[in-house]
């Protein structure tokens, strides 16, 4: 049976990711396909106990290479539970956030680098690498306002804190999201970046059409 294709959604907090990764799925669903959707960290029982760790505002104390080294035990762990399996079954997989996520929060805001980010990956993960990274890049301050709107919400609605990274001065998510541009311009192979404040439809729009053609390659190889 061939692989299941890899879709990611990168980008900031507040860039659109949940909103577009179901959207996207509803797509899929009315063309036949039923992917499996999961996010990063979280995904599996293990994982979820990690994002808490990692995204509540409790763990403020939590050292760089502490904080990396939890995202890639998430993520080892969601390989070998979720994504693989699906993938050797032929589904596709549509995941928020992946390792792109830990080059840009670890590696960039952090200033950890990237080597040691992309070698982590390499001995942890398999090397496994997205067949298309779809990278939301709207404004900094579009991005930042809305997360922190969204967790204000949240923490009031269910008392879920998971504002530990929103809480991070500006000039942390600026490296974020230079380091995410970064990415982009290294891996344009894989990565379709779509930038600016764009509406919600025009965004899906960009989306799909990426995915339709990686469909279509997927299909003729």
């Amino acid at each position: 049976m061939p692989r299941g294709l890899f879709i990611t959604l990168e980008g900031l907090d507040g860039s659109g990711k949940s909103t577009q990764i179901k959207r996207l799925a509803a797509w899929m669903l009315k063309r036949g396909i039923t992917p499996l959707v999961t996010r990063q960290p979280g995904g599996t029982v293990t994982g979820d106990h990690i994002r808490e760790l990692l995204l509540g505002s409790r763990s403020a104390g939590l050292a760089p290479m502490a904080e990396m080294a939890l995202m890639f035990a998430d993520r080892a762990q969601a390989i070998a539970e979720v994504i693989n399996p699906a993938l050797a079954t032929g589904r596709t997989v549509l995941c928020d956030r992946f390792t792109d996520s830990t080059e840009a929060y670890q590696g960039g805001g952090r200033q950890l680098g990237s080597d040691v980010v992309l070698e982590l990956h390499r001995l942890i993960c398999g090397n496994l690498q997205p067949d298309l990274t779809l990278l939301l890049l709207p404004s900094l301050t579009a991005s930042l306002e809305r997360a922190r709107r969204r967790n204000d919400r949240a923490t009031a609605a269910n008392g879920i804190d998971e504002s530990r990274f929103e809480r991070e001065q500006d000039a942390f998510h600026e490296r974020v999201w230079q380091k995410y541009r970064e990415i982009a311009q290294r891996d344009a192979d894989r990565v379709v970046a779509i930038e600016g404040d764009l509406g919600i439809d025009d965004v899906h729009e960009q989306i799909v059409d990426a995915v339709a053609m990686r469909l279509t390659a997927a299909h003729n190889q």
